[in-house]
């Protein structure tokens, strides 16, 4: 029980190993060609400076309503240790695994898998959000990938979340990678009031700080249109500022010897979801409020069993194909 309360708290705060995951249909490393290496460089560089041991404050604020008699919502502050780790960079290809590590008076550990962001370099396609349940692989034109990176952003038990497409800019004394306009699906601290709106549209921006870096989103709450409208339409507007401030005052070593004892069986996961996009052109995942994807407990539970002895890597990956090839088959329309 204590685990659950401070899973469902600490996440419900928060937003939502070997091969490459389906980072993703995207350009060889080995075909890609930079239009200044130095450029190429800097920004893989930026990228892997969001690696390392932090202290996070999350800042989550509605701010400005878009629909009468709606009152946007107070400010909602958390803050936590969260270790990110490399999972692989292939050059062009760069995964990031964040994990909590928290911890209670009595020195008692508690390790959370949190989100991954995969990054790629002038993608060919990226697996963004189509609406409730489901997720399509988006081609991206040549223009607009010429330069660019995507990030793809993968809940905790590596199913989608978003992903969209930017560059990297280094004006005014910023080192900063701004996003495409992108759909997301409900974060769970929304998703459990029963809220009017169902997704959001958000802009991405990753800047790094003298003292680490931050990450902001600006969010439209969309909902469905009044009477016959063409919807979503907006809602609210949103700010989400997440502070990652580089610190060395907590032990990261629990959240590595979790990563250590299960990273194998990550791979594997991330292969089925991988396997699911590339077969069916996206993904169909049914999502429950309480607890996000219906595949999350189970898929976490066994990483939790792998490094307690009690289950083998084999036997929960092929646990997780099974459950990832049930829970992603669509309902006949």
């Amino acid at each position: 029980m204590r685990r659950a309360l401070l899973l469902t708290s600490v996440l419900a705060a928060a937003l939502a190993a070997t091969a490459p995951a389906f980072a993703e249909t995207a350009s060889s490393a080995t075909s890609v060609q930079a239009p200044a290496a130095s450029q190429f460089e800097r920004d893989r560089q930026s990228i892997l400076a969001q690696a390392g041991q932090w202290r996070v404050r999350f800042d989550m604020r509605e701010n400005v309503s878009f629909r009468a008699g709606y009152e946007p919502l107070e400010e909602k502050l958390s803050a936590g240790n969260e270790i990110v780790r490399v999972v692989y960079d292939d050059g062009a290809r760069i995964s990031l695994q964040h994990i909590l590590v928290m911890s209670d008076d009595a020195g008692n550990h508690m390790v959370i898998k949190h989100w991954r962001q995969d990054w790629v370099y002038e993608p060919e396609t990226v697996l963004t959000y189509a609406g409730p349940n489901r997720w399509t692989v988006t081609p991206v034109s040549a223009d607009e990938r010429r330069g660019a990176w995507s990030q793809t952003v993968w809940q905790t038990d590596d199913s989608p979340r978003y992903g969209g497409v930017g560059h990297w800019a280094y004006d005014h004394g910023q080192s900063e990678w701004t996003s495409n306009p992108t759909w997301r699906p409900l974060a769970r601290r929304d998703a459990v009031r029963n809220p009017i709106y169902d997704r959001y549209l958000g802009t991405n921006r990753h800047a790094l700080t003298p003292e680490g870096w931050v990450h902001i989103q600006d969010n439209v709450k969309m909902g469905v249109a009044e009477g016959d409208g063409a919807g979503p339409v907006a809602i609210v507007q949103e700010d989400v500022i997440n502070t990652y401030r580089r610190v060395d005052n907590y032990d990261a070593a629990p959240g590595d010897a979790y990563w250590a004892a299960t990273k194998d069986y990550w791979a594997g996961v991330r292969a089925a979801w991988d396997a699911v996009a590339v077969a069916n052109g996206g993904i169909y995942l049914e999502e429950e409020a309480n607890r996000g994807a219906v595949t999350g407990k189970p898929l976490m539970d066994w990483a939790d069993e792998i490094q307690a002895g009690t289950l083998t890597t084999e036997a929960a990956i092929a646990q997780a194909r099974e459950l990832i090839g049930r829970a992603t088959v669509a309902p006949a329309s």
